[in-house]
């Protein structure tokens, strides 16, 4: 799995500590956001670089951080294929995986702190699409999934 991660000044230090366990893991991955607080970029700049790159296949999730999150995450959402949640506790980055197949964790630097944060990570990187769902909501997401697809086609066209 191929991670893209990044943030703007108000959550680099949150961002630096995911990386850290990024890196302790053993996963692969590319910071395309701000790399020194000095000459930070701005949430919709990064936002903007990774969502594309993750919708062309380059990379299989990313993690932003920003503020808030929010900001990150109505940015991300622009790019058709592109799941973006921010979340803002651990039940809520495993779950945005398991029922949703959010393929971006979006993060507030304001609102979690690094520990927080790196559990979230772990949670949102471990979790697959439906899983440890009942039978019942599963097929329900599996459902779900086919009419998005319909959906996305009218929102964005062909």
């Amino acid at each position: 799995m191929k991670i893209a991660i990044g943030s703007d000044k108000s959550g680099f230090l949150v961002k630096e500590a995911v990386k850290n366990y990024l890196q302790s893991s053993g996963f692969e991955f590319d910071d395309l956001g701000t790399l020194d607080e000095q000459q930070p970029k701005p949430y919709y700049q990064v936002a903007g670089e990774v969502a594309p790159r993750l919708q062309s296949g380059e990379y299989d999730r990313a993690i932003l951080i920003c503020g808030t999150g929010a900001g990150m995450s109505v940015v991300a959402n622009k790019f058709k294929g592109v799941y973006a949640v921010a979340c803002e506790g651990l039940y809520s980055a495993k779950m945005c995986r398991a029922i949703n197949n959010a393929n971006v964790l979006c993060m507030g630097g304001w609102i979690v702190g690094p520990e927080m944060a790196v559990e979230m990570a772990k949670a949102f990187l471990s979790t697959g699409w439906c899983q440890d769902l009942e039978d019942w909501r599963a097929e329900n997401m599996r459902k779900f999934a086919v009419q998005l697809g319909a959906l996305e086609d009218r929102i964005y066209g062909d």
